[in-house]
């Protein structure tokens, strides 16, 4: 049953538990605040140590909830009964999740009066998983989107709400996708919660047969496949940044690649080769087609151009990149 807006109910749930980790969640968390949602609480991941030093560094979203004076809850999960009695303490109307990173039992998913609203990276039921953003630009997908879903026990499972289609393009990373489609998540969160209070949010079921999954990244699949074509390997390496970054070998170091594109020429050569360094790019052999290198990072050494390497290190044509 959904919630009836009227001029003596003009807000059927006033207590709002919001629940994200990542810089992905914050335009909702500050989407929710400027709308004048009352935010009860926030609960995002625990502290997290970061850099050479091992620091404890706190979470996007709790650095944005500290701001304004928010309460923060940090339960490493939900297993112990504490943390779910903690949160029925608040006693929420809605919980909104927005790139938590905590799987939430059935116990959590039950509490609050009208369930649980999930804003996702994808046009649902394509790309469930942590990382739907990253995984459609590896994929060499010319469109994504964003979904507001209930949420049930399943993963990225419960019914659609709301979604809402975004192009990807050419020379889109998955950093600048995630930047867009942080933004377009927080404006269709709102206009969810608009309906909500109307009456007038439909749930549609998914079909479970279309879907596809975006696992987590790991650094090791980052490494580059010269033996694919360029297309290939010009979208793992814009789907890789700005972590775990796309990355190959040079005489046994590695070398990451941030910044390449798609070379015009069709030359033809053994995958990996080094056919041309001029005007400041490494021109690489691909199995179908030329990268040109134009940023990278050698092992050991900062982020430079392509000409700053080549002039600094004993590039020469005709020399292998890989293991």
């Amino acid at each position: 049953m959904n919630p009836t807006f009227t001029e003596d109910n003009p807000i059927p749930y006033s207590r709002l538990v919001f629940m994200g980790t990542p810089d992905f969640a914050v335009p909702s968390l500050n989407a929710l605040l400027e709308a004048g949602e009352k935010v009860a609480a926030v609960y995002t991941q625990p502290d997290r140590p970061k850099g050479r030093g091992q620091k404890l560094t706190y979470s996007p979203i709790k650095e944005k909830a500290l701001s304004h004076d928010l309460v923060v809850f940090q339960p490493p999960s939900f297993k112990e009964r504490k943390a779910v009695d903690q949160l029925a303490e608040l006693k929420p109307d809605v919980l909104i999740v927005v790139a938590y990173g905590l799987i939430l039992p059935r116990t959590v998913l039950d509490l609050p009066a009208w369930g649980a609203i999930n804003v996702h990276a994808s046009l649902l039921p394509r790309y469930r998983g942590a990382a739907p953003i990253q995984w459609a630009v590896i994929n060499g997908e010319t469109e994504t989107g964003i979904t507001t879903m209930r949420l049930d026990s399943g993963m990225d499972t419960g019914d659609m709400l709301l979604r809402e289609t975004e192009p990807i393009q050419d020379n889109d990373t998955a950093l600048s996708l995630h930047d867009r489609l942080a933004g377009k998540g927080a404006q269709l969160l709102l206009h969810t919660l608009e309906f909500l209070r109307q009456g007038t949010l439909e749930s549609i079921p998914q079909d479970h047969s279309l879907a596809t999954y975006a696992p987590p990244l790991k650094k090791e699949q980052g490494e580059i496949p010269w033996g694919r074509s360029v297309k290939e390997i010009d979208c793992l390496v814009r789907g890789m940044t700005p972590w775990p970054r796309a990355y190959t070998f040079f005489k046994g170091k590695r070398l990451i690649v941030h910044q390449a594109v798609p070379d015009p020429s069709e030359r033809e050569g053994i995958p990996g080769t080094i056919f041309s360094l001029e005007n400041g790019l490494i021109r690489v052999h691909t199995g179908q087609g030329v990268l040109a290198i134009s940023e990278v990072q050698l092992e050991g050494h900062k982020r430079m151009s392509a000409a700053e390497l080549i002039r600094g290190f004993s590039f020469q044509v005709g020399e292998r990149l890989g293991r």
